[in-house]
């Protein structure tokens, strides 16, 4: 099983870039420079996610303050994760359910499309009490493709020692990205709808062989599939 993180194993949280920025920048920059550095950062950021989405090419966060001109101290950084701390909270399904897969022998991995580096990701999974749960993980600021290249979805596999993509189940929650991107690749996929799910559908995408409204609903297809 290969989980996605954002909207997946996190609950889905709608924001906007730029009020997050600007609160990011408001702690350390002068008044005067908050909003052309938020805005700035901002667009960055926006477009390394469309670079990601259309052409499949990774990204970190060090780009994104590059690009904006914008020379991050580590207290600036330290109030960026802390900022983000309220959205990044792991699903209260989420221990339970993996618990429950290792019982029946099922090894459990992450691929995230990220910015962030696996030690903000694992901050954020230790302190959820999930991360000695993981049997691997990959984040795409650490390899060159983001999801749905299928090399990224490789790259996972490899993570937790698959080699069959059809023993594989992913479960994410973007159409494109997590659902057809692993479908395309070989793997089981199911999908986890949301209110804003309908914003990234596109025409002519492989269809999930499941969709469940949460994590809590996963099991049965589990079952079903072994």
């Amino acid at each position: 099983m290969i989980f996605d993180w954002g909207g997946t194993l996190t609950p889905w949280h709608d924001l906007e870039l730029a009020d997050m920025w600007r609160a990011i920048c408001s702690a350390h920059l002068p008044p005067d420079d908050v909003e052309k550095a938020a805005a700035a950062l901002a667009d960055a950021e926006l477009e390394l996610w469309r670079r990601g989405t259309d052409e499949h090419r990774s990204a970190t966060l060090a780009e994104a303050f590059e690009m904006a001109g914008v020379q991050p101290t580590e207290e600036l950084l330290a109030t960026h994760f802390e900022t983000w701390t309220p959205h990044t909270h792991t699903d209260p399904a989420v221990p339970g359910l993996f618990n429950t897969l290792r019982e029946q022998g099922i090894r459990i991995g992450v691929l995230s499309n990220t910015i962030w580096s696996r030690e903000w990701h694992e901050r954020v999974f230790a302190r959820d009490d999930v991360l000695d749960l993981l049997d691997g993980a990959v984040y795409s600021s650490e390899i060159p493709w983001t999801k749905p290249h299928a090399n990224a979805f490789r790259a996972a596999m490899d993570a937790v020692g698959a080699t069959d993509p059809a023993s594989c189940v992913f479960v994410g929650d973007r159409p494109y990205d997590d659902i057809h991107g692993a479908k395309s690749a070989g793997l089981r996929a199911v999908q986890i709808w949301h209110q804003t799910t309908h914003a990234f559908e596109r025409p002519g995408l492989t269809p999930p062989d499941a969709v469940i409204n949460g994590l809590d609903e996963l099991l049965p297809h589990i079952e079903r599939w072994i």
